[in-house]
């Protein structure tokens, strides 16, 4: 207790006169509209909103904002990560430009995690099913406001934006649209955020000193806004919200905090407002066609593998046909990577110059020379891909967001983002392949051209053989490639980190050191989890089935003998025990087992994704099916 407290502590008030004024009633709403509409403008109104503008149209602007800033910036209570700190903001500018036109805004939170703080813990197995509760919740926030006449989304990062992508995507009778919450800037001396995660493996191995790694650390993320500087999946589901239509033109990938990225909010109110007056609605502007518009995007930005579980997540919550193996497989024939942006290389430009370069819409006139992209897909600006590109085209802003790459960074802009001949003359490899073998008969998937090209043969293929070591958690694998129980020529093979076993974790840990060792280029790694979208090297992900579902890389024991070919320029691969040769017959292992810490709510989360179509059906709930199943008809 207090010994001379605060004489105004108690000094409690127990009545208010409430606020001025009445509310805009009329006879009819008091004889016909429902109790919650009328209490609906009394709780407005106790809430501070001038009762005579209670009469507007009502927008819900949903975030996944975290943390709590002070009016200059500073931190009061810390997000999890810059990716939500300052979506704020952009509720606001979206707010105050929907009241300054007259309508009424609402704003809901339902804030994410972060990929990068729980790489190697236990948070990690609550990620990927993190989006599809969020994606629930969200959906039960915009159904809970009665009278919403749209919805704004902002959101930046690896979960929360799909989330919310997947949320919006279900709304298929109201006006939805996407505000990217854009990328922080790489600091001016010192390691972007995606090498930064390897300190302790560097240290482990006498690369980087004690204080090397204090000071490069405290750089790294240097600004507090935005997702991370690199190409992963953060910027990855910026990227696809654009192409989908989903968002104003040039909307990807814009500096946090800086006025271009608070106008895109500007501009994306202005752009609700008349979607609404024009009965355009989310079933005008997702279809099967700007699906692929984004897998277009996708491959020629060379994106995250993360977005093969994201996208048929937002085509199966819009009702449309998800894309399968053999969709990703076409589309990464048919469109060859132009962009050159971490990590992909091989200048390794930070997200913020391929924004610079034009981003997106950059990007998309260059696949509509090639022919191939859907241009009469409608977008939240209420015209089509074609009418936006033709004005980029000839934009002020095109001319004046290229001139500052110049200017400021000395690069140019068609260095970054490049035609199809200049790519190919560059070396730029399409990105993803989907190896098949006796390892993956269901499939998994690497990212191509992100893999050592001083390990590719002339000829554009690699190859490589190797024996197994075999590891059934995280945990062991990073502890034996930090100590020097992983060397040059060996194939990692990491198992029960699938759905089952661990929520399918990502693995960034493990990749990420692989990258930055000296010797890492001369490993290969295999795994039926999943990885960063910076991951980079022999990758081999999302093997199906996963060991715990019986599949054949459970059975494999150190010591075997691993083939594995990519062919980069024809897009196919495979992975194979070569040795032994009765590896097809052989008993999974005896140690397979999920994490003893896997929550149940994850557990829970497993097994109604394995009965909707699992990893490659998007990891979604198909409500349908797991009906099916409860009630013992099959499906």
């Amino acid at each position: 207790m207090d010994s001379l407290p605060n004489p105004d502590l108690y000094d409690v008030a127990t009545t208010s006169p409430g606020p001025l004024g009445e509310l805009p009633l009329t006879a009819e709403m008091l004889l016909d509209r429902p109790s919650g509409d009328l209490f609906g403008l009394s709780q407005d109104a106790g809430m501070g909103w001038d009762p005579a503008k209670l009469g507007g149209n009502e927008f819900l602007i949903l975030s996944t904002l975290g943390g709590l800033r002070d009016v200059d910036g500073k931190p009061i209570a810390l997000g999890y990560h810059t990716g939500h700190w300052e979506v704020g903001l952009l509720v606001r500018e979206c707010a105050e430009e929907l009241a300054r036109q007259g309508a009424i805004p609402f704003a809901g939170f339902v804030s994410d995690p972060c990929d990068g703080r729980t790489q190697g813990t236990t948070g990690m197995f609550d990620s990927l099913p993190y989006r599809n509760d969020a994606a629930v919740v969200l959906r039960r926030l915009i159904r809970s406001l009665p009278n919403r006449r749209g919805v704004i989304g902002v959101a930046t990062c690896d979960k929360g934006l799909p989330a919310m992508m997947m949320a919006l995507a279900a709304m298929r009778d109201l006006p939805c649209a996407i505000v990217p919450g854009g990328v922080t800037l790489p600091p001016a001396h010192g390691e972007d955020a995606g090498k930064i995660q390897s300190i302790g493996a560097r240290f482990s191995h006498g690369l980087i000193t004690l204080k090397e790694a204090a000071e490069a650390g405290c750089r790294a993320c240097a600004t507090p806004g935005g997702g991370c500087q690199f190409f992963g999946t953060a910027a990855t589901a910026q990227a696809v919200a654009e192409a989908l239509g989903m968002t104003v033109p040039h909307a990807a990938l814009a500096p946090s905090g800086q006025p271009i990225w608070l106008e895109i909010a500007t501009r994306t109110a202005l752009a609700m407002l008349e979607l609404d007056r024009n009965g355009i609605d989310g079933k005008r502007i997702l279809t099967d066609k700007a699906i692929e518009n984004a897998m277009l995007v996708h491959a020629a930005c060379g994106g995250s593998t993360n977005l093969l579980i994201h996208i048929p997540a937002i085509a199966h919550a819009a009702g449309l046909r998800r894309p399968t193996v053999e969709d990703w497989s076409r589309v990464n024939r048919m469109v060859p990577r132009l962009v050159d942006v971490l990590p992909n290389g091989p200048a390794d430009h930070p997200t913020v110059r391929l924004y610079l370069a034009g981003g997106v819409p950059e990007v998309m006139l260059h696949l509509r020379r090639m022919g191939v992209l859907n241009t009469d897909c409608l977008t939240v600006s209420g015209k089509t891909v074609g009418e936006n590109l033709d004005e980029w085209e000839g934009s002020e802003r095109r001319q004046r967001v290229r001139q500052v790459l110049v200017e400021k960074d000395g690069v140019d802009p068609d260095d970054v983002i490049s035609s199809p001949d200049q790519a190919a003359a560059k070396g730029l490899t399409r990105t993803l392949c989907f190896p098949v073998g006796n390892l993956a008969p269901e499939g998994s998937v690497i990212k191509a051209t992100s893999i050592d090209p001083s390990v590719v043969g002339d000829d554009g293929v690699y190859r490589k053989r190797g024996p197994a070591k075999v590891f059934t958690s995280e945990h062991a694998a990073i502890a034996a490639i930090k100590s020097g129980g992983v060397k040059a020529g060996d194939v990692i093979v990491l198992t029960c980190c699938g759905p089952l076993g661990t929520g399918m974790e990502e693995t960034y840990q493990l990749t990420s050191a692989l990258k930055y060792l000296p010797f890492g280029k001369e490993v290969a790694l295999i795994t039926d989890a999943r990885f960063s979208g910076v991951s980079t090297g022999a990758c081999i992900g999302h093997v199906g089935p996963e060991a715990l579902a019986g599949g054949p890389i459970g059975c494999v024991r150190d010591g075997d003998t691993i083939e594995i070919i990519v062919d980069r320029i024809h897009m196919t691969a495979t992975v194979n025990v070569v040795d032994p040769p009765d590896f097809t017959s052989r008993p999974s292992r005896d140690d397979l087992s999920s994490h003893p810490l896997l929550p149940d709510d994850t557990r829970l989360w497993a097994a109604l994704i394995t009965a909707s179509g699992g990893l490659w059906g998007g990891c979604v709930y198909d409500v349908e099916a797991i009906i099916g199943k409860l009630s013992g008809t099959g499906f």
